[in-house]
Formats: structure tokens, C-alpha cells, sequence
């Protein structure tokens, strides 16, 4: 990458470049036509002045007269020259007779016509034929648009152009200093971060501009790549922990049972704490292959029509019947009278997933006390509520409770693995929902699932 000061010379000198040559062409082809314009106004001075000055008809000549003067400007310093020429004249003596180059009377008379100029005088002659006599009329001025408006505009023109490479040169330097040299503070700082020290963040500035804003929008970028990688950190360090607990635990079995016979009633007991193990391994295996997949994009997953009430009486059943101790209690009561209002376009199986883990983290955290859950709709969504009076959650763990493996500083004594949050937050997002937590310690937590009403 080109540096600010190299990039900004070049644009003053790639610009400077384009308008001298823009200027410089403007002054040559205007120099180029009014030098042609006034040798073809001369020439039509010649013609005219011959007929006038030789024509027979007295009337005609008179006429060529008049018009020359009522519509042929007067030209600065204009003068006639008018010369019969013999069949045998000598062109050199007729030259020196009227003070003008051999060569050029030489070239009117055998081209019919010619040009010439000296320092700011023109000539233009032609070859006039009258009543079978030869004659060279010639007719000269000084060219007063190019050595006066010419003049003026190659001034215009220079000045014009120095005053936008002025212009050029500043807005450049501007440039430069406000946009080309954060950038590249930008991206020598960027060159700096990695993994290992992505803590490290862009200098922000106070000022209101574009630059500001993507500085601001890449350390928000920064802070999020940082928290994921610490959650994944945190994911790696806890799984590790989850699996090799079960796993430490089967080979330290399987070891003490290898060192000596044992009866068959020991051989069962270790083994039936190596399935236990190995049960909770599986457990684990099982619930992060969920997580994962329902990491996917919803075109995946195949959606149908699910009613959210009906849904909420499946999963209770399917709790009662794993644990006949658990207390929860459904209210219909804030059903709405159009049924259509509690339907969602979801997938049932992953739904179901969803609720069980919440309701089994309600009625495992609250010792078995009653769990209150309850279904309402709007006319844009259906919302489901679950309420426990457990242990709840401390303030400062609710920033993490999304986090694969984390638990709550509280929830020591209670079985669990820190995924059933996490798999429910993720299916509620491939269902476009939304899904908030609110607790307070020894008082309950309150779970609530906003999902979008089915457009039928």
C-alpha cells in the first residue's frame, strides 16, 4: 500500500498532468483555427479588392466596392497590394518592387493563391485573371484576436490551471492527513491483532466522520470476536472437564477390577458404574450433537403448523411420566378465542426439546415445587411462560447462563451439564423468536418465549 504522502504527490501530479495537457490543448487547436480563419478573411479581402479594382463594368465595380466597406470590418493595419503581371515579368523584381519574399509571390502565382507572415503581420495573395491579363492581388493585416485574445486566454488558462493545482494539491494534502493516513493507521494496527493478543482495540476519536464510525464498528467487531473466542475457550476447558470426569472414573474401574480376580458379584458392581459413566458420557455426547445441529440454518429443518397449547400438554406429559414427582401446573386461562393466534410455523420435535429442558431445569432447580406454565397470543406473537420458586439465579451468572457448560454459582448440589439453556436459546432462534430469562436468588426464575403467529 502506496503512503499517504506517496499517494498524494502522485494525485497532484497525475492531475497537474491532465490539465496542463487539457489547457495546453484548448490554447493550440483556438491558436490554430483563428490563424486559418483570418488567412481565409484576407483572401476574401484579395478576391475583392481585384474585382473592384479591375472589374470593366464601372457599376460592378462600385457594387464590390460597397459591399467590402458595409460588411468588411476595417482590419488592424490593413493594406492592398495590387500587381499586373506580364506573360514574361520577372516574379523577383516584382517582389522587390512591393517589398515582399520572391518565394511567396512565386507561389501565388503558380498555385493560384498563398499565405505568409512575418512577426505579427499576415499576407494572403491570390492570382486574378482579367480580360486575359494576369494579376496578383494581396492584402495584409495584423491578426489583432491572436496577438490580443489569445494572449488574454493563454493567461486565463495558465492562471486557471495554477489555481486548481493549488486546489488539487491542498484537497490531496487534506485528504491525506483525514482519510488516507487513518486508513493506514487502520490497517497497520489491524496487521497487529491476532489470537493471541485480540484484546488489543483501534484508537477511537472524538470526531463525528465516516472514518470515526468504521473505527468504532471494527472495535464493536473486535469485542465480539473476543467474546467468542473466550466462549469457546470456556466451551473446550468445560467439555474437557464434563468428559474427562465419566471417563477418569471408567478407567480407574476397569483397572481396580483388572489387578486381581474379583466375585461376580464386584464384576457387576463395576460394571453397572461403568454403564452409569458411560450413560452420562453418551448423555453429554447426545446433547451437544443437538446444540450443534440446531447451530445450522433454519433451511435445514423442516417446518410445519404446530399449536404452541397442545405442544405445552405433550411436554407436561412426557415430564410426568419421567418424574411423577414434578408439580407443573399449566394455565389456559389467557387462551385467546381465535385459536389460529396460538399456531406456529416450527419444527415440533425441536420445540418440544426446547420446553422439556427448560420445565426440567424449573423442577429440578425448585426441589419439585410447583412449576406455573402458561400460553398467550398476541396478534403478532404467541408467548409461553415457565415459572419455578427455586433457588433462581445470581445476578452476576445471568450474563453467562447461554454459554455451553456454564452453571450457576448456586447449582453445585443439582445434577446437570450447562446445555439445556444454550439448546433452548438456539432453537428459539432458528424459530425467528425470542427468548429472555429474569430470576432473583431464592425466589424463582421466570423463562419467557416469544414466537412469531403463524401466517395461515
Amino acid at each position: 500500500m502506496k503512503t499517504p504522502l506517496k499517494l498524494t504527490l502522485f494525485l497532484v501530479a497525475a492531475n497537474s498532468l491532465m490539465l496542463l495537457l487539457f489547457g495546453a490543448s484548448v490554447y493550440y487547436f483556438l491558436y490554430t483555427y483563428s490563424y486559418t480563419d483570418f488567412y481565409k478573411r484576407l483572401e476574401t479581402r484579395a478576391r475583392i479588392s481585384a474585382r473592384y479594382n479591375l472589374e470593366a463594368n464601372e457599376q460592378k465595380s462600385e457594387s464590390f466596392k460597397a459591399l467590402r466597406e458595409e460588411y468588411l470590418e476595417k482590419l488592424s493595419n490593413e493594406r492592398e497590394y495590387l500587381v499586373a503581371v506580364a506573360p514574361n515579368a520577372n516574379l523577383d523584381s516584382i517582389a522587390r518592387k512591393i517589398s515582399l519574399p520572391a518565394e511567396f509571390i512565386r507561389n501565388i502565382f503558380e498555385n493560384g493563391r498563398a499565405t505568409w507572415q512575418i512577426n505579427k503581420t499576415f499576407y494572403a495573395g491570390i492570382r486574378h485573371i482579367e480580360a486575359n491579363q494576369s494579376h496578383i492581388a494581396i492584402v495584409s493585416a495584423e491578426n489583432y484576436y491572436a496577438s490580443n485574445h489569445l494572449i488574454f486566454l493563454r493567461n486565463v488558462v495558465v492562471v486557471g490551471v495554477l489555481f486548481i493545482i493549488l486546489v488539487t494539491a491542498y484537497l490531496s494534502i487534506y485528504f491525506s492527513k483525514n482519510i488516507f493516513a487513518p486508513i493506514k493507521k487502520i490497517t497497520d494496527r489491524v496487521k497487529q491483532i491476532s489470537t493471541d493478543n485480540i484484546h488489543l482495540r483501534l484508537e477511537e476519536s472524538s470526531s463525528d466522520t465516516e472514518i470515526s464510525s468504521l473505527v468504532s464498528t471494527f472495535n464493536d467487531l473486535l469485542n465480539r470476536l473476543e467474546t467468542a473466542f473466550e466462549t469457546q475457550k470456556n466451551f473446550i476447558s468445560n467439555a474437557s472437564h464434563e468428559f474427562s470426569t465419566p471417563l477418569t472414573s471408567i478407567i480407574g474401574e476397569a483397572e481396580v477390577m483388572l489387578k486381581k480376580e474379583r466375585t461376580p458379584q464386584e464384576y457387576q458392581s463395576a460394571l453397572q458404574n461403568i454403564l452409569s459413566q458411560a450413560e452420562r458420557i453418551n448423555q453429554i455426547t447426545q446433547s451437544l450433537l443437538m446444540l450443534a445441529q440446531t447451530g445450522y440454518t433454519r433451511n435445514t429443518i423442516k417446518f410445519e403448523i404446530v399449536r404452541m397449547d397442545d405442544l405445552l400438554w405433550q411436554v407436561k406429559e412426557i415430564m410426568d411420566k419421567l418424574n411423577p414427582k414434578h408439580r407443573i401446573e399449566i394455565d389456559f386461562s389467557l387462551l385467546p378465542e381465535n385459536h389460529k393466534k396460538l399456531k406456529v410455523n416450527g419444527n415440533r420435535q425441536l420445540l418440544t426439546v426446547a420446553l422439556a429442558n427448560i420445565m426440567t431445569n424449573a423442577c429440578k432447580y425448585s426441589n419439585n415445587k410447583p412449576v406455573y406454565a402458561s400460553v398467550a397470543s398476541g396478534n403478532e406473537q404467541v408467548i409461553v411462560v415457565v415459572r419455578d420458586l427455586g433457588v433462581g439465579i445470581p445476578a452476576s451468572d445471568l450474563p453467562f447462563i447461554y454459554d455451553p457448560f456454564f452453571r450457576a454459582s448456586n447449582t453445585k448440589n443439582f445434577d446437570g451439564y450447562g446445555i439445556g439453556l444454550p439448546l433452548a436459546q438456539n432453537i428459539i432462534k432458528i424459530h425467528n423468536g425470542q427468548m429472555q430469562v429474569s430470576s432473583e436468588v431464592n425466589k424463582g426464575t421466570t423463562v419467557q418465549i416469544k414466537l412469531p403467529v403463524a401466517r395461515l
